[in-house]
Formats: structure tokens, sequence, C-alpha cells
């Protein structure tokens, strides 16, 4: 059985930019997920994935703090409907409900659930090839207003536009 976001793609839905070197999303990170995000809403973002051997915990699952890594990263997208607000984690808690399978194709499902002035929260689910969710999360952000990340990422020597800004077609 598909899951209800197998469909989402950069037509139907907006597509969130990756970075270089990011874990999650880094395009140019080789140990990296290289997963994309979509924004289907104001308050949820998708995200599939195809684990790599790199990825494996326990033989044939894939490894709970990758799992953490990109549930967080789903979790904190989600409040980038406004794309002036970026978010630093605070606090995670996760549950694992069933192992995490080494081979499929996965979704990653986050949801913004609270916004305030200083801090907003979500929560999140993993669901397997098959629709079953596998792992719901929540976390609590602190917003990192856009213009401090670029600030603080051309401070370190680095162009913005070619660390954060990257829109690659994932097909």
């Amino acid at each position: 059985m598909p899951t209800p976001y197998d469909h989402i793609n950069q037509h139907n839905a907006q597509k969130q930019y990756n970075s270089r070197m990011c874990f999650v999303c880094g395009v140019e990170n080789p140990a990296g997920l290289h997963a994309h995000f979509y924004q289907i809403d104001d308050v949820t973002c998708v995200a599939r994935f195809l684990p790599a051997d790199h990825h494996q915990g326990y033989p044939g699952r894939v490894h709970g703090g990758v799992i953490a890594s990109i549930m967080d990263e789903a979790m904190g997208r989600a409040v980038w409907g406004d794309a002036k607000t970026w978010g630093v984690t605070a606090e995670l808690t996760l549950k694992y409900k069933l192992p995490v399978p080494m081979g499929e194709m996965l979704t990653v499902v986050g949801r913004l659930t609270r916004d305030t002035r200083r801090i907003f929260e979500a929560e999140g689910e993993l669901l397997t090839a098959d629709g079953r969710v596998a792992v719901v999360a929540h976390g609590k952000y602190l917003k990192v207003p856009l213009e401090r990340i670029l600030e603080e990422t051309a401070a370190a020597g680095l162009d913005p536009n070619l660390e954060l800004f990257i829109v690659p077609d994932p097909e």
C-alpha cells in the first residue's frame, strides 16, 4: 500500500532548498541522506529518502541516530512556510514503533503544531514504503531569523548562496 505522500515532487509542492554539506539534505555530503524536502502547505513538510548501506544500524535496519536526524530536519523545516525563519533544535523526542527497514523508500512528515514569537513546536512521523508509521516524534525549536544565518555563514568565510541555497532537481 503506498503512502499518502508518494505523489509529492517539485511539480506539485514547493521544493525547499538543500545545502551543500548538511548530513540530511547536503547534495555533496558523501555520507549524507541526500533528502529532498517539500512544503505541501503552510505547516507541513514532507521528505522521501532511500537509506544507503552506510546508514545501517543492525543488519537490515536503519540506524536510530540517522532516523533522529531526518525526523529533526523534517520537523524543523515545517516552519519554512514563512521562508524567513529557521529553527535550532531545543528538544527532540522520538518513539520507535517498528524497525525501520533498509532498501526501501521512506517518507518523513513534519507538521508545525505551535508557533510563538521565540519558539515553535512540531510533530512528525516516519512511514515505511507500505505506509506503516514506524517512528513518531515531537520537537521544540528556537527561531533563528534567516538574516542571522546568512550573516554567520558569511562571517565564517562561506558563501551562503553556495552553502545554503541549492535547489537540485531530484529526478
